[in-house]
């Protein structure tokens, strides 16, 4: 053996780095190996188009990071090691194809007003939702921060019942189980207001249609107003920075293009890694992979188990994701109004229409005719991001196939990524354009991250799915990615998961990696 840890972990994502320092803290002595030349998965930053300019590889928005348990326990440390936040007042803004816009910010009686504008009875409702937020938040993420363990679910059901009786608790249950269209269309009557939450949903696989995705608009939405958005100060990579620094402080190590080849076990039961370089690691307590399903089996090869084996490989992947980086002479001209340029998201998701149907397009292997897109404008709250007077703009574009079988529109005729993304790039442009016109003539350069290039820079990110995995309630709580394994649990004694693909999932919040760790290293 070339070195004896306590636990190794495989991949150096944020939720690997999160359970690594906390057992580092708890006195384990902790080795990471990362196959990528730097850390942090799909939470990193990098200059993709000029000197000067820093973009975000995929993840921008750190608020679950800023708000989690982990974050609350270890927030010195971490500021110690050079993790700075910047908070964002004016989270996120719909526009509309008639010119118009929608946006929540953390003023309340200005997202209010807008809202009114449309209608009144929707102003209403949104008060109400407001007033019951802090309660009704609680029990969500309360439910979102817990242990897929029998017991805990059974403490959560019992508490929410005290707390709402038998009927509330039937409406709350019902409301979990909702589609985005079914509560949008239930609770708000008009369209703008409806697409304004709804387009929360398809950041986490859930299209309008898709039964389970109500919370995801509503608590984005509530969220946004009540505490705003979080982004990384210089960038995302701050995050992923200071937990690398916080590690190799308390005498860990992070090896980056260090990629594992397997997984060691005999008798049923993990005893470390071999490295592609042929160097062995010992791992005296545990082993942990923070890899997609798919990938335990092939680096085990195989538990011992063919029905968990089955499972891993079985296990659904959300439709990719195409990115466009985009350093800009100045911010977009947006056609619905100077006020678009003071907010961090603006998502150009016009109706819950719209929505189903380009999910459904990349579902069918089809390049979608107008895909969701998301342009990210972190330089208007984080100066530091591109040169004095410049900005960069963040284009994620939801969804599209990994594997491409046609087009909807019908005149993108490459089958093949490599030759389909500047085609595809240039209709993200054109619709940006539409919304924002002569966008083109700000851009100074940019850059293309298609599907198959998300998945050869980090193998989790499987046909450029951003989220590791469907949330569809097929294996979503105590089903993600298999039941049983909700906890991080394999058929291998020593041997765990963690990442985005255990529940709670995807996001900044660092939940499977803390939850992992505070039950293998204690609280």
């Amino acid at each position: 053996m070339d070195g004896k840890f306590d636990a190794i972990l495989v991949g150096a994502g944020h939720n690997a780095l999160a359970c690594a320092l906390h057992l580092c803290a708890r006195g384990w002595r902790v080795g990471v190996f990362e196959q990528a030349p730097e850390p942090g998965g799909a939470v990193r930053s990098g200059a993709y188009t000029l000197p000067g300019f820093r973009h975000d590889f995929a993840a921008m928005n750190l608020s679950l990071f800023a708000g989690s348990k982990f974050h609350g326990d270890y927030a010195e440390e971490l500021a110690r090691n050079g993790l700075e936040f910047v908070p964002v007042d004016r989270p996120f803004a719909s526009v509309f194809e008639d010119g118009g816009w929608l946006g929540v910010e953390t003023d309340a009686a200005a997202t209010r007003a807008r809202i009114a504008e449309l209608s009144e009875a929707d102003a209403q409702t949104w008060d109400r939702l407001s007033d019951a937020f802090p309660g009704e938040a609680e029990h969500i993420l309360r439910l979102l921060g817990a242990p897929m363990k029998i017991n805990a679910f059974a403490s959560f059901l019992v508490k929410v019942l005290r707390a709402k009786g038998l009927r509330g608790s039937l409406e709350f249950g019902r409301f979990l189980a909702s589609s985005p269209r079914a509560w949008l269309e239930e609770t708000f009557e008009h369209p703008k207001v409806r697409a304004l939450l709804g387009a929360w949903g398809m950041h986490l696989d859930y299209a309008p249609d898709i039964s389970g995705g109500a919370v995801f608009p509503y608590l984005e939405g509530m969220a946004g107003q009540a505490f705003g958005m979080v982004i990384g100060k210089g960038g995302a990579d701050t995050v992923t920075r200071a937990l690398v620094s916080a590690i190799r402080a308390r005498g860990g190590v992070v090896e980056c293009s260090a990629p594992v080849a397997r997984i060691l076990h005999s008798g049923g039961k993990a005893s470390g890694v071999e490295l592609a370089d042929g160097r062995r690691f010992a791992a005296g307590r545990a082993v942990i992979a923070g890899v997609a399903p798919g990938a335990l089996v092939r680096l085990t090869g195989g538990t011992g188990k063919p029905a968990f084996d089955g499972k891993m490989t079985r296990f659904s992947h959300a439709p990719g994701t195409m990115m466009l980086h985009l350093a800009l002479s100045d911010l977009p001209d947006w056609r619905a109004g100077e006020a678009l340029r003071r907010f961090a998201y603006v998502h150009l998701a016009p109706s819950l229409d719209q929505m189903a149907r380009t999910y459904q397009q990349a579902r069918a292997g089809l390049l979608p005719d107008e895909p969701v897109i998301v342009a990210g404008q972190p330089t208007v709250f984080d100066d530091s991001r591109a040169p004095a007077g410049q900005h960069v703009l963040w284009l994620q574009v939801r969804m599209v196939p990994g594997e491409i079988q046609g087009d909807a529109a019908g005149r993108i005729a490459a089958r093949d990524w490599e030759t389909a993304a500047e085609p595809m790039a240039e209709r993200v442009l054109d619709i940006l354009d539409g919304y924002a016109p002569g966008i083109r003539d700000r851009i100074l350069a940019r850059h293309v991250v298609t599907p198959p290039m998300f998945e050869a820079a980090n193998p989790n990110l499987v046909g450029g799915d951003q989220i590791c995995g469907s949330h569809h309630l097929s294996q979503h709580f105590v089903l993600r990615p298999a039941v049983g394994a909700a906890d991080g649990s394999t058929p291998i004694r020593n041997l765990h998961m963690t990442g985005a693909a255990v529940w709670p999932g995807a996001g900044t919040g660092a939940g499977s990696g803390y939850l992992l760790a505070r039950k293998l290293g204690g609280k």
